[in-house]
């Protein structure tokens, strides 16, 4: 873990500018139908620690989680974790692994001329571990994870790691998180140059209702970035005489894509309708003159004894819209 502190890189990518973009997707369907990102679900589900490790904790002893998406163009994506609890002197553990396949592809010379079909795929091995300072409500934990991936007949191997503290208060119902997010590095290379891990820094904030049962989530992205907007040619105006107005985001627009809201319905309860809204990937992936419901996610959670099913519907525009599935088991 210390190398892989000591030999990240601080510049800030956000989008397609760094390697390993898959693990900027949701790591399971709570997460996805609360607008896609969050580090502040308190449940035993062991794969809310593959966003925060500092959530960790001996509730998740012996659970076990699955997720399936179908990503877009029939891409395969998923996450799994365990965690156990080893008693008070080793405290608890948990391993993850979340794991994107890109399908087959036709492959053709320079020449235009068949070759042989190939394929690409993504894997993020996890271990997490998470410590509670003395006498106060504040957690602190890490995660480890080794990266492989395989495009074609190139290939890459990295190190990251997450850290996260989380203050949690139990009497007023506040979960406050702040969360560094794949800081690493590619150890190999798939050519010549390296290239640099999505670092994101994520800051959460939420809180049960007290006499409404509904939880609230608040959650800032890409926080070590201020300015994450971009000038988009489609929506640039011409008048009559031909001049061309510049499409360019204001600070107001700037600021709210950083935001991402979620609200929960019945969060302890044996059924949970969820609902979120992504500002960045509404204003990123709408198109104009057109109502795509682009940002907006909805899913819910059904209880049934010791097993816990989850969905979420993700939309990203009128031609785009994913379904994610998870399988939470208490093996105690």
């Amino acid at each position: 873990m210390v190398l892989v502190l000591s030999t990240f890189s601080a510049a800030a990518q956000v989008g397609g500018r760094g390697t390993y973009q898959f693990l900027n997707l949701p790591i399971n369907p709570h997460t996805a139908a609360l607008g896609g990102k969050n580090v502040t679900l308190l449940n035993n589900n062991p794969t809310n620690v593959l966003s925060n490790p500092a959530l960790l904790d001996s509730t998740m002893s012996k659970q076990v989680s699955v997720n399936y998406m179908n990503y877009i163009a029939d891409i395969n994506y998923g996450t799994a974790a365990y965690a156990h609890d080893f008693g008070e002197k080793y405290g608890t553990f948990q391993a993850g692994i979340t794991y994107i396949d890109y399908g087959s592809f036709e492959g053709f010379d320079e020449m235009g001329n068949a070759t042989n079909s190939f394929g690409a795929n993504e894997t993020a091995f996890s271990m997490g571990y998470a410590y509670r300072i003395p006498k106060s409500k504040f957690y602190v934990g890490a995660n480890l994870k080794f990266i492989t991936s395989r495009l074609e007949q190139y290939s890459s191997f990295g190190m990251a790691t997450d850290l996260g503290v989380t203050y949690i208060n139990p009497e007023s119902l506040w979960v406050v998180s702040a969360v560094l997010r794949n800081a690493g590095m590619q150890i190999t290379a798939y050519d010549e140059v390296r290239e640099r891990l999505p670092l994101e820094l994520i800051i959460g904030l939420s809180k049960r209702l007290e006499k409404v049962p509904i939880r609230w989530h608040l959650t800032l992205e890409n926080m070590q970035q201020w300015d994450v907007s971009f000038r988009n040619p489609a929506l640039d105006e011409t008048d009559l005489e031909g001049n061309v107005t510049e499409h360019n985001p204001s600070a107001i627009n700037n600021a709210l894509r950083h935001v991402i809201v979620g609200a929960e319905l019945f969060p302890d309860g044996g059924f949970s309708p969820r609902i979120g809204y992504s500002f960045r990937r509404s204003e990123e992936l709408s198109v104009a003159d057109h109502r795509s419901f682009a940002g907006l996610t909805l899913g819910f959670m059904v209880k049934f004894n010791k097993v816990r099913f989850s969905y979420s519907f993700m939309r990203y525009n009128q031609a785009a819209s994913s379904s994610f599935f998870g399988l939470d088991l208490d093996l105690m």
